[in-house]
């Protein structure tokens, strides 16, 4: 079973950047889609983006232009690079991964989840 662990989250001002970091071990995830979510007090977990094994890549609108989403399979290593970030985007951030034979699938509350790192904007 995979371990995910997420890092680099911390406090930040608006209009500064920020990269998340999701570190997997216990196997290989080269063959999985992975994503990143968040979730903010009182609010539903909220799906931010998604990239598949291959690279294919999908974004939720409320974070399209200015975050990004990679990886690095040879250090089995997802990242998130968040660029003009908002207060708005203050919230506990979450990595997944999901086992599938699709180019790329959003993982869910069944799939490989990381504990979360908190990322504070201020402005």
């Amino acid at each position: 079973q995979a371990q995910l662990v997420e890092s680099g989250g911390g406090l930040v001002q608006a209009g500064d950047s920020l990269r998340l970091s999701c570190a997997a071990s216990g196997s290989t995830c080269s063959t999985y889609s992975m994503g990143w979510f968040r979730q903010a007090p009182g609010k539903e977990r909220e799906f931010l983006a998604v990239i598949g094994w291959s690279g294919d890549t999908y974004y939720a609108d409320s974070v399209k232009g200015r975050f990004t989403i990679s990886r690095d399979n040879t250090k089995n290593t997802m990242y998130l690079q968040m660029n003009s970030p908002k207060p708005q985007d203050t919230a506990v951030y979450c990595c997944a991964a999901a086992t599938t034979r699709f180019r790329l699938a959003i993982p869910t509350t069944s799939d490989y989840w990381g504990q979360g790192t908190q990322v504070t904007v201020s402005s």
